[in-house]
């Protein structure tokens, strides 16, 4: 009996092989680039616009700062469609609360409860949202809700100014819940 899933994986190569002019007598697209003639190199500002990631030190945190109260405000204008007016009530991902619930049958998994370094977070939010608009937020709006979601949180006080020093150095409750990466940061 012949296995249907290989069928369509030799099928998809063999289509892929001949709509890119490869052979199979070993030329490759990396021996011989202009097999494939698509596209072009990127240009440094396209690939800058792209390199955007954020590491637990802190390394990539663009410049701004922000406030629990502006993240309050931008919480209400952006982000509470989705996850509530205080980032429990949903309809989408909880983000506040949880804590002591991760080594129960029923964890909650939030901001406060799961995620080990707030770096993180401001990398994830400017990413990825507001959901309906990702990568449209500005550095100051990305600091003021990641001030926001900590304080609502417990992490840091209603004062806190948060900003490519600050965030860094927030110790966040479950640091060390996950095995730290082994890799050191890339210098960008």
């Amino acid at each position: 009996m012949s296995n249907p899933f290989r069928f369509a994986v030799q099928t998809v190569v063999l289509a892929t092989g001949l709509g890119t002019g490869w052979t199979w007598a070993g030329t490759t697209p990396q021996a011989n680039p202009s097999l494939l003639e698509l596209g072009r190199p990127p240009t440094e500002a396209e690939v800058g616009a792209w390199n955007i990631d954020v590491s637990p030190s802190g390394a990539g945190l663009p410049p701004g700062s922000g406030t629990v109260q502006n993240g309050r405000q931008v919480f209400a204008q952006k982000c509470a469609m989705c996850h509530g007016r205080t980032g429990v009530e949903g309809p989408m991902d909880r983000l506040v609360g949880g804590h002591g619930t991760l080594k129960t049958d029923r964890p909650i998994k939030t901001v406060g409860s799961y995620w080990p370094y707030a770096t993180t977070l401001f990398d994830y939010i400017r990413r990825a949202m507001p959901f309906t608009a990702p990568q449209s937020l500005t550095p100051d709006e990305v600091y003021s809700l990641v001030a926001w979601l900590l304080y609502q949180n417990g992490i840091v006080a209603e004062n806190a100014v948060m900003d490519a020093r600050t965030l860094p150095a927030v110790r966040m409750p479950n640091r060390d819940g996950f095995m730290p990466d082994q890799q050191p940061d890339v210098p960008k």
